[in-house]
């Protein structure tokens, strides 16, 4: 069943307050949604490859437990190394093959942490603990079919189009600030960034969160005057790019001079995880790379979820891939929002109903407005094997 309606809604641009936050590259709950989604784009692939066809896997259940950590100007030390847990269900054998999973699921973690944390050994400072098990019978006998699966899930999803202003702000800037160019400028700057944007009218405030790498940091001195030279450097980046009235930026918020080490937001390695906080699936950002508070949002979390069955991973993504084709072909939107309910055992593209909610321009042609927009979902969920199989091969970022 597919449904469209207006929206009567202010659209978010146009709203006085606004909040978004964005969990950058090295934080602690990206990391966990990373890893955990490489993995089940790595077992994808092993699966195609041994047999095929991609099988029950769920792996959207992790944690990185936070070590222990002594900070000391010119380098600190690692004195409790971090735990990464990875959990939930894989299949670890057919009647004819065995598929080194744990092996596998340890190996992606260790590269994705030596490619993208520049000060992490993933050898040293994390220790690994597989909790995955073999799926149940009765969700394994769902890949058993040809062509389109059905839901192993009952669940409900939500995407929109556009991004607004703010949105794109907090995701361009966290890249910037984590870009080759910046880290070359700020070596000393870490991974985990995190950005809290407040939109009031037209006036922007933002708190930014970030860990510098004490081997860099000789002294209290040197530590204020480098985040100095990183918030102008954010001052530049956002008044050469985006066009607010008026932008506030503040950086690190604790820090208190005159408390030494105390006072200053540093770690050994560039994230918080290896003395701090703590990351979990789940946490971090939305499928689209912000977490909105003026928005609707999906309680699932797609990362490490299977890409071909769980209406978890795909109507998470497959809702914001049809509101952005929405949006970008159907004259008169403003904005749009859809949402996307299965029923578990149902093909999945079959959904129990497809809802278009759109605020559109005031002079529109509202049913040719709702007629197109009703093809698009329909030729979107005609695709959908294609869409599923392109998110096996993480075409489509989850979160990041």
């Amino acid at each position: 069943m597919i449904v469209v309606e207006k929206l009567n809604q202010t659209p978010v641009p146009e709203q006085a307050i606004e909040i978004v936050e964005r969990k950058g590259l090295g934080h602690p709950d990206t990391i966990c949604d990373s890893i955990a989604n490489q993995i089940s784009i790595e077992l994808s692939k092993l699966y195609l490859k041994e047999v095929g066809v991609i099988l029950h896997h769920n792996i959207d259940k992790a944690l990185l437990a936070a070590g222990e950590t002594e900070n000391r100007f010119g380098g600190g030390i690692i004195k409790k190394p971090m735990l990464f847990v990875l959990g939930d269900r894989a299949t670890f054998r057919t009647e004819d093959k065995e598929f080194p999973v744990e092996e596998l699921a340890v190996r992606v973690a260790k590269e994705w942490f030596k490619q993208n944390l520049r000060f992490l050994d993933p050898e040293k400072h994390i220790k690994y603990q597989i909790e995955l098990k073999q799926g149940t019978a009765s969700l394994r006998s769902i890949f058993k079919k040809k062509g389109i699966l059905g839901a192993n899930d009952t669940s409900a999803c939500v995407g929109y189009a556009p991004l607004s202003p703010t949105e794109k702000l907090v995701i361009e800037l966290e890249k910037y600030m984590n870009s080759k160019e910046f880290k070359k400028e700020f070596p000393e700057t870490g991974e985990d960034i995190k950005i809290m944007a407040l939109r009031k009218e037209d006036e922007l405030n933002l708190t930014i969160a970030l860990a510098f790498i004490d081997r860099f940091i000789d002294s209290e001195e040197t530590y204020f005057k480098r985040k100095e030279e990183v918030l102008q450097a954010v001052y530049e980046f956002l008044n050469k790019n985006f066009g607010f009235k008026k932008i506030n930026v503040e950086i690190n918020t604790l820090d208190q001079k005159g408390k030494g080490i105390e006072g200053m937001y540093l770690t050994v390695t560039g994230t918080c995880a290896d003395g701090a906080d703590c990351g979990q699936v789940g946490r971090g950002n939305r499928i689209n790379g912000v977490i909105p508070l003026n928005r609707p949002s999906s309680s699932e979390a797609a990362a490490g979820k299977n890409p071909v069955s769980h209406v978890g991973k795909i109507y998470n993504a497959l809702s914001f891939k049809i509101a952005n084709e929405i949006f970008s072909q159907v004259r008169g939107v403003k904005e749009v929002y859809v949402w996307l309910l299965s029923k578990i055992g149902k093909p999945i593209n079959q959904p129990a109903i497809a809802s278009v909610q759109i605020i559109p321009e005031s002079e529109i042609d509202w049913m040719g407005l709702q007629k197109h927009a009703e093809k698009v979902i329909e030729e979107e969920l005609s695709k959908i094997q294609e869409f599923c199989m392109d998110l096996a091969k993480g075409k489509y970022p989850i979160g990041y």
